[in-house]
């Protein structure tokens, strides 16, 4: 099993396309960088707009955190994409090579081959992950410093202590691997029903646009399965930076305002990874390869 891992992993950094995706994030997270290096006051100006006769904040608003916090606001959106790039490619690809059923005479079972296969794909998840937070975290506290973490919400402003961030980025990035982790098991399971990869790259992409669309949506038909959509959960890494108030409406440090939203949202996401692994597997070993 850990050879034909090793043996995936070589397969996957091997191809051309899959340093696009590490590519394409240092040049976004580059260009959002350097914009708000060269005019990042009149951004938090117009950000700040309306708070400036009521809130008063002694310190550096524009900092590394809350770069960090606009970059995963733009980025985690376009991720997926990337993600699909290689994790649709899994499967379909070996059979558009025409070599997927010369790797199943090998002596190893189907379910073990599907198994590396996706191991080697959440691999690749997670060290694009990694760069996204190195970029994104290491090198933007670098260039624009720290201090506390302000953030405006739709009817409130956060303010989150320098000192109270980091763990939060730490649990952030983990939430929105597992996020991809979801996109990449939904790739893995649509490339086992196609020879080409565009297929199930653009299918990916169509289904998280589609239920993106639906988890959005203010209407009460759609409001009842929205729970149920992997995306509705994508993108509550943001419940990370709210806070608990006291009765003296005083900020508790440490705390988070909606801990079982986080964890209940984690649990969903576990759960379709499950699902569309699980189904990968069954659905590939009824198959019939003759690719």
């Amino acid at each position: 099993m850990w050879q034909l891992l090793q043996i995936e992993l070589y397969k996957i950094f091997r191809r051309p396309r899959t340093y696009i995706s590490f590519a394409a994030i240092t040049a976004l997270i580059g260009i959002i960088q350097l914009g708000l290096k060269m005019d990042g006051e009149a951004y938090v100006d117009f950000v700040m707009s309306g708070l400036k006769d009521t809130f008063e904040f002694d310190g550096k608003i524009l900092n590394g955190y809350l770069v960090c916090y606009v970059i995963l606001q733009l980025l985690l959106v376009h991720v997926p994409l990337l993600i699909a790039l290689v994790a649709a490619d899994m499967i379909s690809g070996e059979a558009n090579m025409g070599t997927l059923r010369l790797l199943l005479t090998k002596p190893i079972s189907k379910s073990n081959f599907m198994l590396a296969k996706f191991f080697a794909s959440a691999i690749y998840t997670l060290i694009l992950l990694l760069w996204i937070a190195f970029l994104a975290l290491g090198v933007s506290t670098w260039l624009f410093g720290t201090d506390d973490l302000l953030i405006q919400k739709t009817s409130y402003v956060v303010q989150i202590s320098e000192d109270d961030v980091f763990w939060r980025y730490a649990y952030a990035f983990c939430f929105a691997f597992l996020a991809m982790l979801t996109v990449t098991a939904l790739g893995f399971l649509l490339s086992i029903f196609a020879e080409n990869s565009i297929g199930p790259i653009i299918t990916t992409m169509s289904i998280i646009v589609v239920f993106t669309i639906l988890s959005t949506m203010s209407i009460p038909l759609f409001q009842k399965i929205q729970p149920y959509l992997f995306t509705t959960h994508m993108v509550n890494w943001k419940e990370l930076f709210d806070e608990q108030v006291n009765d003296q409406n005083e900020v508790i440090k440490g705390s988070l305002q909606n801990p079982q939203r986080i964890t209940g949202s984690v649990a969903m996401l576990i759960g379709h990874v499950v699902l569309f692994v699980g189904a990968a597997i069954v659905i590939f070993r009824k198959k019939d390869v003759l690719s």
